[in-house]
């Protein structure tokens, strides 16, 4: 693909006239058709930079500031930030609310992140508000702005496709951090929510708890209310403070707001510990202990933001069902029999993986599938399995990514920890016929390390 060069841009930026000649899609230079602008939107990781948050709220002026008076959730954390999310999204739609998502990574469809009412954009709309964008992106790139970066480009996608099918909630996830997060540029949100905290993307955000809690509270906004996990004290200090600087209520949830009540293969039961849900009980359908906390994070929030929900016996009926009724890919996903997909890849999330290994079984005969990207403490995710996971054997995989770590590489790193035998494959379907091979008919196989991971594994199930 041929390219042009604006140095002021960072780089280099695929020109899409020759994708289909001068004429074709919206306007000049336009990709021709949803497959292109998919490519297109796939490239820009390679020619274009992390921008100041001011970039991305000048880029949502040029859109029109699409969505600005919507009623917005704004959700930061290092683990449970998309569960939250999901069961929000859940509890919202039983009550008959329209709900727009925006989230990230997708595992398999780009469509996946921009959701209205739980189902990804059509191809139809996507390459609609694509257009749009690719207009202002474009217009801001001539001008020596620069052009938006992957996430703030899909942001604006999200924010205008909300806008367009006229959505009443919109829940919006962050990518990375909080503070300087494209979805910062959100400055209006009717509630903040930051959920687990723990170290990852240490060279980015602070190598400690209380410097990356710190950017995570950054989405607190003036006078705005703000729910969140108050398990780690030292996170909990960080928010307080943050939220008490801005005039901003604070609830904080604790692991005393619930008792877990059964863990099981297909759910986890808690009851919340008010006078009101008491003798209610909640089934999460997702085998994780630390489910039940995200799930009480986003029932204090609904309860915030619906008063209007009559709360009786219907509702929490409703409420049960939503919350029960609840599939979040790649979170302890059951995507085979004695297949699990978990998108833990910190860690913070593996260390809750194994509690909730140890709390199914005890002693369990399982298969670990294991792959992770440079950028994370992956020795560290590997030490913690080797240590709290009774697996019978391991077997790591690459992920497509160029940030990928070598499945030589991991194997050995685990042959450092564990004298249970290690089996290296680069290609995922070699190392889940590996994986089954070893599991001998006995125990699951759990897959973890990277939701890139956990992508090329539905992938190769679809294809089958």
């Amino acid at each position: 693909m041929k390219t042009r060069t604006d140095t002021k841009a960072g780089g280099s930026l695929p020109d899409n006239r020759y994708l289909h000649g001068m004429d074709g899609g919206m306007e000049e230079g336009c990709p021709a058709d949803y497959q292109a602008a998919a490519a297109y939107i796939a490239e820009l990781p390679r020619f274009t930079k992390k921008h100041s948050l001011e970039h991305t709220k000048e880029f949502l002026r040029r859109l029109g500031n699409p969505s600005a008076c919507r009623r917005i959730i704004h959700v930061a954390g290092t683990n449970g930030k998309g569960s939250v999310c999901a069961f929000l999204q859940a509890l919202f739609l039983a009550e008959g609310k329209e709900t727009g998502f925006f989230t990230s990574p997708h595992l398999i469809s780009v469509n996946e992140r921009i959701r209205k009412n739980n189902v990804p954009v059509s191809d139809e709309m996507f390459y609609e508000v694509f257009c749009r964008v690719y207009s202002a992106a474009r217009e801001m790139e001539e001008e020596g702005a620069g052009h938006p970066s992957y996430f703030e480009f899909l942001f604006g996608m999200g924010m205008e496709a909300f806008e367009r099918m006229d959505v009443e909630y919109i829940i919006l996830e962050t990518g990375l951090g909080g503070r300087l997060d494209a979805t910062n540029a959100a400055e209006c949100p009717a509630v903040s929510v930051i959920t687990s905290i723990s170290l990852d993307h240490t060279d980015i955000l602070g190598d400690t708890v209380a410097q990356i809690a710190s950017e995570k509270a950054g989405i607190i906004k003036d006078h705005v209310p703000v729910f969140f996990d108050g398990s780690d004290e030292e996170a909990a200090k960080v928010i307080r403070r943050a939220a008490a600087a801005k005039g901003a209520p604070c609830k904080e949830i604790s692991n005393h707001a619930f008792e877990i009540q059964e863990v099981t293969r297909k759910y986890i039961a808690f009851s919340r510990m008010n006078a009101y849900d008491e003798y209610v009980i909640y089934r999460v359908p997702i085998c994780g202990c630390y489910q039940a906390m995200n799930a009480e994070i986003a029932l204090e929030t609904a309860e915030y933001l619906l008063k209007e929900s009559a709360r009786d016996q219907g509702r929490d009926r409703r409420w049960q069902e939503a919350i029960a009724s609840v599939r979040w890919e790649g979170r302890m996903e059951e995507a085979a029999p004695h297949l699990i997909l978990d998108g833990a890849h910190n860690p913070g999330a593996v260390r809750a993986f194994a509690e909730s290994v140890r709390a199914l079984d005890g002693k369990e005969s399982c298969v670990i599938v294991f792959s992770a990207v440079a950028d994370k403490k992956y020795e560290q995710m590997i030490e913690c399995l080797c240590r709290n996971v009774d697996a019978k054997a391991y077997v790591t995989a690459e992920v497509e990514d160029v940030r990928r770590v070598p499945a030589e590489e991991l194997a050995q790193i685990f042959r450092k920890y564990t004298d249970k035998p290690v089996v290296w494959k680069k290609d995922t379907k070699e190392a889940l016929s590996a994986a089954e091979a070893l599991r001998d008919g006995e125990g699951d196989i759990y897959c973890l390390g990277s939701l890139y991971l956990a992508g090329m594994i539905k992938k190769c199930l679809n294809s089958d």
